[in-house]
């Protein structure tokens, strides 16, 4: 029992510690640089205890805004330059795997076409024809975008039709 009560004493001190604003200063000094501040705190966070980790997650869900059921909800004066639909804008995903579409091809370039497709695609001769007589279809799925646009301006030269998405 003596145990337990000073190992939640100790985790006690751990968030007084943590909580407490004068040493937020003193935990990176001048000469620490940012790679050996991060390495002593994971660290000092692998040091502690099993209630000790539970405590401290605790406390961490709870200084992130988190609760046990996702972000908690924030009034109208939220802190933070990360909050609200502005962040969501500031920074798209920009997309790297792309499929190429055939929108639609001439009627005497089909042969060209199934053809192109067969190229560079493992179907057959039954598959790719069946693929292009059913355009708008997609005829290659996750692809980069170099490989896709070299697709695409072979079958424009063809006389077919295709989009990235």
């Amino acid at each position: 029992m003596a145990s337990l009560v000073s190992k939640t004493s100790v985790t006690r001190g751990l968030i007084s510690r943590i909580r407490a604003p004068s040493i937020a200063p003193s935990l990176c000094t001048a000469t620490e640089t940012r790679t050996q501040k991060l390495e002593r705190i994971a660290d000092q966070l692998l040091d502690l205890n099993k209630l000790e980790k539970h405590d401290y997650a605790i406390l961490f869900r709870h200084k992130m805004g988190l609760n046990r059921y996702g972000p908690a909800v924030s009034g109208l004066g939220s802190s933070g330059p990360s909050s609200g639909p502005a962040a969501a804008e500031a920074k798209p995903e920009e997309k790297t795997i792309f499929d190429v579409k055939l929108e639609k091809f001439d009627a005497a370039a089909k042969i060209k076409v199934i053809k192109e497709i067969r190229a560079f695609t493992d179907l057959g001769l039954k598959e790719a024809k069946e693929l292009v007589e059913k355009a708008p279809a997609v005829v290659k799925k996750g692809v980069t975008k170099d490989e896709a646009n070299a697709i695409i301006e072979k079958l424009k030269a063809i006389g077919a039709t295709a989009v990235l998405e």
